[in-house]
């Protein structure tokens, strides 16, 4: 699903005295206590089946620390448990209880058989949740933007009074071990999840400043490369309905596509690179539309937010760009410690660097000459992406 352009919800205003026609303030809207479990089982991307002859098919030099190879992670659990764990671990984060939740938004590439299938797989994640007769919704066809476009959904629903309380859910698993490696990234099974409501919930809440869609129905299929036009004019209406520059965003909180295929599109998208987040495309890879709440939950817990900053989450497919602007709330700022030895998802923390370090089997810098690279790439897009890549 993608949504058309617009920029609903900018930071709330004071209320002032309204004449006949005037147009009210929007309603200030928040997200809140942002989780996310990934795979219990992490494996290095040696293990990845068909990895080398499939790099090589996609013209891809087997050099893990150019592309940012690093560790995935595997699941034997359902989505419906994945969904579950998340949003179990968002509603303690909030401190709220499942009744408080009035609405569930449930996002995925791919939902598990069909239609005979659907209404169990949504009972089994309210029976688990706790959420009850709460109303509930699906997207899908987003792809790897889904997630971004059910915190947009929810936006909407709490900022016209639909809803009062949305849980947002993402989950997705590889159900093909041949497809875990695609000429764009490595994939990861899990899922994440946050609440939207009017209030902010918990210690660990942002204001959803703005956000923005805008798609090219042409430019849909698989096949095609990520747009950075797309991405500028989602950045033009963020930013003139924030009143704010580019370089007032302290932090992009991108898909966890290959290093050399994120800097290339968010540079020509008008970011620079130290707006980018690429620890984790090693550490996590790419889980599917879960990637911005995962990279905002991991730098909030680094304690590399600041106080009242700006951070985008943003996602891109094919034919279509995605993307939220929070304001950090001082509490989301200065997280709570987490468990010593333990990352935010539960898994045991890795040395800052390892992954990459571990995994890497080339440390020499791309040439600048590396097939596909246009005249004129800014100088840290180190490599092209892959032949036929939709990245």
């Amino acid at each position: 699903m993608s949504l058309p352009h617009a920029t609903p919800t900018a930071p709330a205003a004071p209320a002032a005295p309204a004449g006949p026609g005037a147009r009210q303030a929007p309603a200030a809207v928040h997200l809140s206590a942002p989780r996310y479990v990934l795979g219990e089982l992490r494996c290095d991307h040696t293990t990845i089946e068909g990895l080398r002859e499939r790099a090589r098919r996609f013209g891809m030099p087997p050099r893990a620390e150019l592309w940012g190879w690093g560790s995935v992670h595997r699941t034997a659990k359902s989505l419906e448990t994945l969904a579950a764990e998340t949003a179990r671990a968002t509603l303690d984060g909030a401190g709220a209880a499942p009744a408080d939740v009035d609405c569930l938004i449930l996002c995925s590439t791919r939902f598990p058989g069909g239609p005979r299938t659907h209404g169990a797989f949504v009972e089994n994640v309210m029976a688990a949740t706790g959420l009850g007769t709460a109303a509930f919704t699906g997207l899908t066809l987003g792809r790897c933007a889904n997630l971004l476009a059910g915190i947009r959904t929810a936006q909407a629903y709490v900022a016209s009074g639909m809803h009062r309380t949305v849980m947002v859910v993402t989950a997705d698993r590889v159900t093909d071990e041949s497809v875990r490696m695609e000429n764009f990234a490595l994939f990861s099974d899990g899922a994440a999840s946050c609440l939207i409501s009017a209030d902010p919930l918990g210690p660990d809440a942002y204001e959803v400043v703005a956000g923005a869609g805008a798609q090219d129905p042409a430019g849909l299929d698989w096949s095609n490369e990520i747009s950075s036009d797309l991405a500028r004019e989602v950045n033009r209406q963020i930013l003139d309905e924030a009143g704010m520059k580019t370089g007032d965003i302290l932090g992009v909180l991108h898909a966890n596509l290959y290093k050399p295929l994120v800097v290339l599109k968010e540079r020509q998208a008008g970011f620079t690179r130290e707006q980018l987040f690429l620890d984790n495309i090693p550490r996590v890879g790419h889980c599917f539309a879960a990637d911005p709440l995962i990279n905002l939950v991991d730098r909030a817990r680094a304690g590399a937010l600041k106080p009242h900053g700006h951070y985008l989450l943003a996602s891109s497919v094919p034919g279509v760009r995605i993307a939220v602007l929070l304001r950090a709330l001082p509490t989301a700022a200065h997280p709570r410690e987490a468990r010593p030895g333990a990352a935010a998802d539960g898994t045991p923390e890795a040395r800052p660097g390892a992954a990459a370090d571990a995994t890497a089997t080339a440390d020499a810098e791309p040439a600048r000459t590396a097939p596909g690279i246009p005249p004129g790439t800014p100088s840290d897009a180190t490599a092209a992406a892959p032949e036929g890549s939709p990245a």
